[in-house]
């Protein structure tokens, strides 16, 4: 596990640096990321979704798929509320990034390469199950949380954005037993494929915008990445290890959930015009002491 950790920090550091580059040599400006986040955000991540469901049904995968769906929808909101009560303050935008860091993991970026080396395929198509449902909340629940817009028509339209659509859309191929054309399920994969490079590129400008040292300073950063690095695991496992359930998709769970915080907050933040310095801060500080905290949780599991 640590030899895997330590792979995704040094591509992670890689790609983030590629970012900070192509800032301070000028080749991204701030309009051009705001452009790269909407694509990530409404196209690349909607094809990683659908791809993910594009396989063969089998009964017990369907049962742990389910179970996968279940746990992980518990889990999560048992965090939001819990967010809720721990972060409070009279800044309504930084309490709203603080609630959704402390939340929603970086699960695919992370979660995907520890849970393939762990568990392989098997446990990545469990893993799915936990990305289905960190989708479907983070595109309500959290972008509704960031952007402060709660009316019915904004619900409605969000309901109607491209990563939910291909969250129904994959689970209807999926139960259904619909396949999918070899050329375009290759297109899918390649689009997806552009998912974390991107998304890492988009995060490593910002970074570059950001008094880091600053950041360093500031304790409550610190207190979101101890809650969602520490609090959130072992908050799931204690909720999935006495269950009567397959063991690889209780350590799916628990290893999603230990993830440091999702690089969606930092991707809303800037599309909605939050505090994204924060948000990048907070993202930055907790991928950088994850490396040390994942280890300890699968050592606990």
């Amino acid at each position: 596990m640590f030899i895997v950790i330590g792979k995704q920090a040094i591509m992670m550091a890689l790609l983030l640096l590629v970012g900070g580059f192509c800032v301070k040599k000028g080749y991204l400006s701030k309009e051009a990321s705001d452009a790269l986040s909407s694509i990530v955000l409404h196209v690349v991540n909607p094809a990683v979704i659908f791809s993910a469901y594009l396989r063969e049904r089998e009964v017990r995968l369907m049962q742990n798929l389910l179970l996968s769906l279940g746990l992980s929808a518990a889990v999560m909101l048992i965090g939001i509320l819990l967010a809720r009560l721990l972060f409070r303050g009279k800044n309504v935008g930084d309490r709203s990034i603080e609630r959704v860091s402390a939340v929603y993991s970086n699960c695919g970026f992370m979660g995907i390469p520890l849970v393939d080396a762990l568990l392989g395929s098997e446990g990545v198509f469990y893993l799915t199950g936990f990305i289905t449902v960190f989708n479907a909340l983070i595109w309500t629940h959290g972008i509704i949380s960031i952007s402060g817009e709660t009316d019915l028509k904004n619900c409605v339209k969000i309901l109607k954005s491209s990563s939910i659509l291909a969250i129904f859309a994959g689970l209807l191929f999926f139960f259904c037993g619909i396949g999918v054309p070899e050329v375009i399920r290759g297109a899918l994969t390649h689009i997806g494929n552009m998912n974390t490079p991107l998304a890492m590129i988009v995060a490593g400008a910002t970074i570059a915008r950001t008094d880091l040292r600053s950041a360093v300073k500031n304790l409550r950063v610190y207190a979101v990445a101890a809650v969602k690095l520490i609090l959130m695991p072992l908050l799931s496992f204690a909720l999935v290890a006495p269950l009567p359930i397959a063991q690889e998709v209780k350590l799916t769970i628990v290893l999603a959930m230990a993830a440091p915080c999702a690089v969606t907050c930092t991707l809303f933040a800037i599309t909605h015009k939050k505090n994204e310095k924060y948000a990048v801060s907070i993202f930055a500080l907790s991928t950088i002491l994850s490396i040390l905290t994942l280890p300890l949780v699968g050592v606990l599991f």
